[in-house]
C-alpha cells in the first residue's frame, strides 16, 4: 500500500521515462526530468535541515512550478502555491500565516518578492535544480514520512478577510486520486487540459492524475478563455481528450456558440464541479458530444477536493437539477438537520464528511478549524474528527445526493468558494467607504456590493481589484445613502437584492428605449 504521493512519480519515471509529463506553450517536462529535478530541489531542502515545515512556491503557471511541489514533498515539506497574480495583500497574509523559512521564485516573480516584507530565504528554482542529487539525504526524509504528514497547504477564501491554509495529507491525497482515477478511467492515454489555477485543489485531478497514470497535462494558457473560438482549436491542436473543469468555464463555450465553427475531436471524459452546471448548458455539451463520458464532482477542499461523483449519462428537463451523486469508497456522508438529528428520505440537512479524505485542519488557525473541522455528533465515545461543510442537501428518489444550497453566505463563483464576508472586509478597509454589504445574485450568477460614503464607483472598484484575486471582485457595485437594516437591527439582505433586481430592470428598459431610438 503507499503512503506517499512521490510514489506515484517514481512507479511512473520507469514505465514512461521519456513522455511528456507536464506542458504548456514554453516549456515541456518528461517524467524523467520531472523526478530528477525534484529529487535536487528535495536534496537541496535536506542539506538546509528544513523538514516537515512549509514552502512557499511563487511562481508563474508552469510544469516547473508543479515540479517545484514535489520538490518541496521530496524534501520532505509541503509545498503552499502562491499565484503570481494574487493581489499582494494576499500574499502578506500567507507569508504571515505560514511563517515559511524558504520560498522558491522564478526570473518573472523574483522581482515581485523583493517588493515583499518576506524575510526567509528566496531561491530561484533554476538554481535549485542544479543541486545534486543525495541520495542518502532523501532516503533519510522518506523513512520519517507518514501518510499522515502534510503534502499542501491550500489557501481559500475566509469570512474575516484572511484567507484559511487548508493542510492536506498523503493519505487523503491517494485515496482520492486512486478512486477518482477509476471512475473517471483515466489512463496513459489521457490528455488532460488543465484550466484552473494550481493553488486551486480542482488542478489535483490533473497533476495527480498525470502522476499516477503516466498521463499527459497541457495548462492552457488563460487568455484562451476569453478567446473561446481559439480555445476548442488549442483542445484539437493537443488532442486533450480529458477535461475536469469547473462549471462557468465549460458555460463560456456552450453559451457563446462555440461548438458552432469546431468541435471538440478528440474530447471522451467530461468532469464538471464546483457550482451547479445549468441544465440548458449541459444538455449542449451531451448534445455535442453525445459518447463522450459527463461526471458531476462535489466535494469541498476541506475533504480533499473531492467526495462524490455522479455519471450524467442523459439531458436533463429544465427544473431538473444534475445529482452530485454517492460517495467515493472510504467516505461517508451524512445529513443533519437543524435539530441535530439525521435527514430522513425526502429531508434536507447539511453535509458531514467522515473518512480519510478530511483534512487535517487549517493551518496555524485552531480556532476557524474547530468550527468546522468537528466531532463526529452522531457519536462521542471516541475521537472521529468530520467535516461540517456548511452545504444543504438531500437525497433523490433513486438514492443520490442533490445538492440544494449554501448554509451561510459562502457561495461558489466562477468554480471558485468565496466568503461574501471576504469581499466585505477588504471592502470595508478602503478609504471613503462608510458601510458596505455583499449579496450573490444566483439568477444571474453576479456578486453584488452594495456601499455608502464619499467613494466614487471607480475608485472603489480599482482598490477592489489591488486587494482580491479578479474572481472575487464584485460585478456591480451600487451606492446608498444607508443600508437597508430588518426591524431587529441587521443588514436586510433580501431587501438589497429587491434593490438590485430593480436597478437591473431600470437599466434593462433604458437599453430597450435607446436601441427603439435608433432604430
Amino acid at each position: 500500500m503507499k503512503k506517499n504521493v512521490l510514489e506515484y512519480l517514481e512507479e511512473t519515471v520507469k514505465r514512461f521515462p521519456d513522455k511528456k509529463a507536464f506542458c504548456d506553450e514554453r516549456e515541456q517536462l518528461s517524467f524523467c526530468e520531472l523526478y530528477h529535478q525534484a529529487r535536487s530541489i528535495g536534496s537541496a531542502l535536506a542539506r538546509r535541515g528544513i523538514t516537515k515545515k512549509p514552502v512557499l512556491v511563487y511562481m508563474e503557471k508552469s510544469p516547473s512550478a508543479v515540479m517545484a511541489f514535489f520538490g518541496a514533498v521530496y524534501g520532505g515539506c509541503f509545498y503552499v502555491p502562491l499565484d503570481e497574480e494574487m493581489p499582494y495583500k494576499r500574499i502578506q497574509l500567507i507569508m504571515e500565516n505560514t511563517q515559511a523559512e524558504i520560498l522558491i521564485c522564478d526570473e518573472h516573480t523574483q522581482e515581485k518578492v523583493k517588493k515583499s516584507a518576506y524575510h526567509g530565504e528566496v531561491c530561484l528554482c533554476s538554481e535549485l535544480i542544479r543541486t545534486e542529487e543525495d541520495d542518502e539525504a532523501l532516503r533519510a526524509v522518506r523513512n520519517a514520512q507518514l501518510d499522515t504528514d502534510l503534502v499542501y497547504v491550500l489557501f481559500t477564501s475566509g469570512s474575516t478577510g484572511v484567507p484559511k491554509g487548508v493542510a492536506g495529507h498523503h493519505r487523503g491525497v491517494l485515496d482520492y486520486i486512486d478512486q477518482l482515477a477509476d471512475v473517471m478511467g483515466f489512463d496513459e492515454n489521457s490528455v488532460f487540459g488543465n484550466q484552473t489555477p494550481i493553488y486551486f485543489d480542482a488542478s489535483m485531478k490533473e497533476i495527480y492524475g498525470t502522476l499516477k497514470c503516466g498521463a499527459t497535462t497541457w495548462m492552457i494558457p488563460r487568455k484562451l478563455f476569453l478567446l473561446i473560438a481559439e480555445m476548442v482549436h488549442y483542445l484539437n491542436e493537443h488532442r486533450i481528450n480529458t477535461i475536469c473543469w469547473v462549471v462557468s468555464a465549460l458555460t463560456m463555450l456552450s453559451s457563446f456558440g462555440a461548438f458552432e465553427e469546431e468541435k471538440p475531436e478528440y474530447l471522451h471524459t467530461i468532469g464538471f464541479g464546483g457550482e451547479v452546471f445549468p441544465v440548458s448548458q449541459f444538455n449542449i455539451w451531451k448534445e455535442t458530444l453525445p459518447e463522450a463520458k459527463f461526471v458531476n464532482l462535489y466535494g469541498p477542499t476541506e475533504a480533499t477536493g473531492v467526495s462524490t461523483y455522479y455519471i450524467a449519462e442523459r439531458k436533463f428537463c429544465e427544473g431538473e437539477s444534475i445529482p452530485i451523486g454517492r460517495t467515493f469508497d472510504n467516505t461517508e456522508i451524512f445529513l443533519l438537520k437543524e435539530d441535530g438529528t439525521l435527514a430522513g428520505k425526502g429531508e434536507s440537512g447539511e453535509i458531514y464528511i467522515r473518512g480519510t479524505g478530511v483534512a487535517c485542519g487549517y493551518y496555524n488557525d485552531s480556532v476557524k478549524t474547530k468550527e468546522v473541522f468537528v466531532q463526529n455528533p452522531l457519536h462521542g465515545a471516541y475521537p472521529e474528527t468530520v467535516y461540517k461543510t456548511g452545504d444543504i442537501a438531500c437525497y433523490n428518489e433513486d438514492g443520490d445526493l442533490v445538492f440544494i444550497s449554501r448554509k451561510d453566505h459562502q457561495i461558489k463563483h466562477m468554480g471558485h468558494r468565496v466568503e461574501l464576508g471576504e469581499i466585505e472586509s477588504n471592502a470595508g478597509l478602503v478609504g471613503g467607504v462608510a458601510a458596505c454589504c455583499c449579496v450573490y445574485a444566483q439568477d444571474d450568477g453576479k456578486i453584488i456590493l452594495f456601499y455608502t460614503g464619499s467613494i466614487d464607483r471607480r475608485a472603489f472598484t480599482i482598490a477592489l481589484k489591488e486587494a482580491l484575486p479578479k474572481y472575487m471582485v464584485p460585478n456591480c457595485m451600487i451606492k446608498l445613502e444607508g443600508l437597508p437594516m430588518t426591524a431587529t437591527g441587521k443588514l436586510d439582505r433580501p431587501a438589497m437584492l429587491e434593490i438590485y433586481k430593480k436597478e437591473r430592470e431600470r437599466t434593462r428598459k433604458s437599453k430597450e428605449k435607446k436601441n427603439n431610438g435608433n432604430t
